[in-house]
């Protein structure tokens, strides 16, 4: 039995809406919706379900407790006329992509409150080496809103796997020149904002950030989430896949920009290399976009950052950490951007639904992961399958009609 294993007063349904047997909806109704409520949810998720490939889990909760949870599809790419692989349960786990970042924000939050870590020190506080190439005065605060212009590695690490190379990385990362003057500029930091964080964590506890996630997040509150997974959960995890006509960065059009993106995800969603898939980045704590865990163990989590009585996140760094430190179009990608401490913020294009203020963070491919703090919600959407940002209207449609519901 998983940490997040349905209580046993959850009512469990399939969905009428489901159009094949790939795409029927395990549902439960946790906290008591209102049938017409919770149906609505049910035929949207299902909705999208019986269209998909892969399989997909979406999850409320409240107070680290479960409100509704739908999970459906396969564990592994499923196409018309193929047999279905194994059914998604609560048990499946699945990449976060940049979902880890929130996690990252929320271990930085914890630090925060220990004293350990100011967001407002110089960088260099910690880690001494990060001074050369100007960056003297970059503050803790710059990596984590992603506008300190170091979004690539410059020189790559050596080696077939050198990109997962967390001290490599940092090393070449502490002598790199930033693109721009720290501060002046917003860009989103794919990977990179993973090893400045992670040898920042370093520099002040002595442990990583999959330690400190271990030893701040999964095990007191009993989440199934890793960064950096044990074999023996490797059998729970979806083998994730990108849909035909997957593609990044949709809102840029500019070729010589293109050109940074290509660079800057190159080692990751634009090679043959199955990496996501593979036991190396499952073992390796990448700490922008590795992590591995479960809907449920994710929409648990933001529900305790957001409840005053969790005693998580004080209610003065949650503030903190969640106004706007950085925004304005992504000057390499022409993405609306807000950045809170490590959190992306509400945004003009809706990323989190019709509610604000909201915070969390999204990850490659469709994941969402975040919370409603006025509502006291945390939700979270997980799936196996990578849609383009320009073409997945999954979430929002879903978090459209969790908006509409009275709770």
């Amino acid at each position: 039995m998983s940490k997040q294993e349905p209580a046993a007063s959850s009512t469990s349904v399939s969905s009428p809406s489901a159009a094949s047997s790939s795409a029927q909806v395990t549902a439960m109704n946790d906290a008591g919706l209102a049938e017409a409520d919770f149906a609505r949810l049910s035929d949207v998720f299902a909705r999208h379900l019986s269209t998909a490939s892969g399989g997909m889990a979406f999850a409320v909760y409240r107070g680290g407790e479960p409100v509704v949870r739908l999970y459906g599809g396969t564990t592994s790419r499923c196409q018309a006329g193929q047999q279905p692989s194994a059914a998604w349960t609560p048990e499946t786990l699945a990449v976060l992509f940049s979902g880890t970042k929130g996690l990252v924000a929320t271990v930085a939050a914890i630090l925060v409150d220990q004293g350990r870590l100011d967001v407002r020190a110089p960088v260099t506080e910690y880690w001494p080496e990060f001074s050369a190439g100007g960056k003297e005065n970059v503050r803790v605060f710059h990596l984590l809103s992603h506008s300190v212009g170091l979004p690539y590695v410059d020189p790559e690490p050596e080696g077939e796997w050198g990109f997962l190379d967390n001290a490599a990385n940092a090393t070449a990362l502490a002598a790199q020149v930033p693109l721009w003057i720290p501060g002046e500029k917003v860009a989103y930091h794919a990977s990179t904002y993973g090893n400045l964080m992670n040898e920042v964590f370093l520099r002040v506890t002595g442990k990583s950030a999959g330690m400190l996630i271990s030893e701040l997040l999964a095990t007191p509150l009993g989440l199934d989430v890793w960064l950096g997974l044990p074999e023996e959960q490797d059998d729970r995890v979806a083998a994730t896949f990108k849909a035909d006509d997957y593609a990044i960065s949709t809102f840029l059009k500019d070729p010589e920009r293109r050109k940074i993106v290509d660079r800057m995800y190159r080692a990751m969603l634009l090679t043959e290399k199955d990496v996501f898939n593979s036991v190396e980045m499952r073992r390796a704590e990448m700490a922008g976009g590795g992590a591995i865990g479960s809907a449920d163990a994710m929409a648990s989590l933001y529900s305790r950052i957001v409840d005053p009585g969790s005693g998580l996140v004080s209610a003065s760094t949650l503030r903190d950490a969640t106004q706007t430190w950085s925004e304005g179009l992504d000057t390499i990608n022409d993405r609306p951007l807000r950045f809170g401490l490590g959190y992306e913020l509400d945004d003009p294009i809706g990323t989190y639904g019709p509610v604000r203020p909201a915070f969390g963070h999204s990850g490659a491919g469709g994941g969402l992961h975040g919370a409603w703090p006025e509502r006291g919600f945390g939700f979270s959407f997980l799936t196996n399958e990578m849609l383009a940002e320009n073409k997945d209207s999954r979430v929002k449609d879903l978090l459209a009609v969790l908006a509409d519901i009275d709770l």
